[in-house]
């Protein structure tokens, strides 16, 4: 991922050529002018080159800055008069190509300056990509709210910088709380959503004491979301999010609360095995009116061993398909690779593993966004400061 810009990058052309950390676009151009002349200079009066003048600051506009161009746009000329006055009389080209030096370095330069201001714009709308992506896939630190943790995006888009997908940890008053969701749909409207619940989410696991009550915020602010967003006419009203929490309790470490929103459940990875979380049978967030109970979604108690990592993914990893059309098998291929290797259970190897595995299943093309997510509790040692 690219790092966020500081507003003073040059044209991608000098930032892709250079050596030592310094600039050398100015050298094919160079060379061009350079060949020219001694080519033509070399032939005979069958073959003249020195008209191919004009393409030196056309090469330089595609590769330089707009004062680089300009100095080729003013050297092409200069050299065209300079080579062409050595020529005896009756070999000389003349004022006709020399006018099309000039005008081709005119319109050069000016091809230059809307090639860099297209550049800067694009460069700048990265800038606002990637600030968008630390503010929903904010950076964790190490060991935050006492986890162990590793994660991997993968955008579907290769240009694009965050999706749908999302996932957090949240320390607070009553332990720490996790989440992982995936907004239906793709585009703003998508990110949008994922902001909202992501802000939701942060606020909630920090005060509330009950896991399911978190889940109830996350609802209402779906719901509230959809409603605005359809009265400003930018949704159809069918927006929803399936989401996974997990509660990791300050006093009971031995024990995983967990509440599934139409969500795959996540798999235990631990070096005696992997199995998967009990299904949930809360619904998507958005849906909660048609819930016929009309309560707090179920919460689920698990133990959880020392040792054993929580594997959360988005379906942009289950649902990825090989060339025959099957699905990517997670639980079994790492239920084979963790008897294989125990080793493998810790987050950022479990994490790794399933991103490349994941891609080499669909040849790399990723029909969905795609998370991987893992997180254990860190043994011996306590959780870190309350946010």
């Amino acid at each position: 991922m690219r790092a966020v810009s500081d507003g003073s990058a040059g044209p991608q052309g000098e930032t892709l050529l250079r050596v030592r950390g310094r600039s050398v676009a100015w050298v094919p151009p160079l060379l061009l002018l350079v060949g020219i002349v001694l080519v033509d200079f070399r032939t005979s009066s069958d073959f003249r080159i020195l008209s191919w003048i004009v393409l030196v600051p056309g090469i330089a506009a595609t590769i330089c800055g707009v004062w680089g161009t300009a100095v080729y746009a003013v050297l092409a000329p200069v050299t065209y008069i300079a080579a062409d006055a050595t020529l005896p009389h009756e070999y000389q080209a003349g004022t006709p190509d020399l006018v099309l030096a000039g005008i081709g370095g005119v319109l050069a330069t000016l091809a230059c300056v809307v090639r860099v201001r297209e550049e800067r714009r694009m460069l700048h709308m990265q800038d606002v990509a990637e600030t968008i992506r630390r503010t929903v896939l904010r950076p964790l630190p190490p060991g935050w709210g006492g986890l162990d943790h590793a994660a991997v995006y993968l955008s579907a888009d290769s240009e694009a910088r965050v999706g749908g997908d999302f996932y957090d940890i949240q320390t607070g008053l009553h332990g720490t709380r996790v989440i992982l969701g995936d907004v239906q749909g793709k585009g703003l409207g998508a990110v949008e959503a994922a902001a909202a619940l992501l802000g939701t989410f942060r606020e909630a696991a920090y005060h509330e004491a009950d896991l399911t009550t978190v889940a109830v915020c996350l609802e209402l602010r779906m719901q509230r979301h959809i409603r605005l967003r359809t009265a400003l006419g930018r949704e159809e009203g069918d927006r929803f999010a399936t989401a996974v929490l997990l509660g990791f309790p300050d006093e009971r470490p031995g024990a995983l609360e967990a509440v599934v929103l139409g969500h795959d459940a996540p798999l235990v990875v631990g070096p005696d095995g992997v199995r998967p979380l009990p299904p949930g049978n809360g619904l998507p967030l958005g849906y909660g009116e048609l819930d016929p109970a009309d309560g707090p979604p179920p919460l689920l108690r698990v133990p959880l061993a020392p040792g054993e990592t929580l594997l959360l993914t988005t379906d942009g990893v289950t649902e990825a398909r090989d060339h025959d059309g099957a699905f990517y098998p997670l639980a079994a291929e790492v239920t084979e690779a963790v008897a294989a290797d125990p080793g493998l259970a810790r987050p950022a190897r479990l994490v790794a593993f399933v991103r490349e595995r994941t891609l080499l299943h669909c040849d790399g093309h990723l029909a969905d966004d795609t998370t991987v997510f893992a997180v254990r509790r860190r043994t011996g040692m306590g959780r870190a400061a309350v946010e």
